[in-house]
């Protein structure tokens, strides 16, 4: 895959981290990586999404990442991979299985490549690897962590649901009562994380759900304070756009934890550990409130209608790392 670059001029860069969630985060990184070299860029990807599906190990958010680096991804969908056939799934149905999460064939295979993998002994983040390597990718990607890590939704009449469950299975009830990150705090940086982190000069964070896709990385021992002990600009791209998630349901998750739902909200959540806010023009109103919290801020369009809309919004946070730095 050819990537695009931009005209823009930047220091020169040795090492961009990007915390990662899925969708949101790989339109981003699919502009940064036509902003700069990819194969400067490291991505370290939520797995509280992880879980097992029909036999296999599915990682919603490595693959995502690793899909539309790759020019592979459904972008109807946004997720799995284009052209893909669904004759495992549609078999599994008329066999009266549940298959409420539509995994296609060569999803299914890939899936079934990392179980084989690990359960000979592979590590996740090396099948990471051999994934984005097989499929031409130059940017790292790395998993958060190599233990299972399920990112669990409570919600009201104490229930506690896995978030696929409860994302795709049952459509994000709007219910939340709180979101326990407890796996992930009892896990270990997968190898390559911390050192990323220490070697970076950008720290970017991707606009992504700031509850159960960058909540889940932060809540990993020894990646919060890794980002604290950077000297690195870090700068977060709101996810939020006119008081709405851009897409899901980060409005109900973050009612759920005590955050305002808006640019502002999620301004002030982060602000104890980034320097910097991309926010959107229509949030233009909320610049002066989130930069009395400390942070600088860039104003602009942030909706990714495309690859030449998500390489300019990169352009708009490498200037505001560059402002900071």
């Amino acid at each position: 895959m050819i990537p695009m670059r931009s005209s823009r001029l930047y220091r020169p860069y040795r090492q961009i981290v990007a915390l990662s969630g899925g969708v949101g985060a790989a339109r981003f990184l699919s502009g940064l990586t036509a902003a700069v070299d990819p194969s400067t860029v490291t991505a370290i990807v939520n797995t509280g999404d992880d879980r097992e599906f029909y036999g296999v190990l599915v990682s919603p958010d490595l693959d995502i990442v690793t899909y539309t680096l790759a020019g592979a991804i459904d972008r109807e969908r946004g997720f799995g991979l284009a052209g893909d056939t669904f004759t495992v799934v549609e078999r599994l149905a008329a066999l009266g299985h549940e298959t409420w999460f539509r995994l296609g064939d060569r999803d299914f295979a890939n899936c079934l490549h990392r179980t084989l993998r690990c359960a000979d002994g592979a590590r996740l983040d090396e099948v990471a690897d051999e994934l984005r390597r097989e499929l031409r990718v130059a940017t790292g990607i790395l998993p958060m962590a190599n233990e299972p890590c399920p990112t669990i939704v409570e919600l009201g009449g104490g229930r506690r649901i896995h978030f696929e469950e409860y994302l795709v299975r049952d459509g994000a009830p709007a219910d939340v009562e709180s979101v326990d990150l407890s796996a992930a705090a009892a896990a270990t940086p997968a190898p390559g994380v911390l050192e990323a982190i220490r070697e970076a000069d950008c720290i970017a964070v991707c606009p992504s759900n700031p509850v159960v896709s960058i909540g889940p990385i932060l809540a990993v021992p020894g990646i919060r304070e890794a980002i604290d002990a950077s000297k690195a600009p870090v700068v977060g791209i709101s996810p939020i756009v006119g008081g709405a998630p851009i897409k899901g349901p980060a409005d109900s998750l973050l009612r759920g934890i005590g955050v305002e739902v808006s640019a502002l909200g999620v301004a002030a959540h982060y602000r104890e550990w980034i320097d910097g806010f991309v926010i959107d023009e229509r949030d233009a109103e909320l610049a002066e409130p989130i930069r009395a919290l400390g942070l600088d801020v860039q104003v602009t369009d942030t909706i990714m209608t495309g690859r030449e809309r998500a390489t300019a919004l990169a352009d708009e946070l490498l200037a505001l790392a560059d402002r900071l730095a």
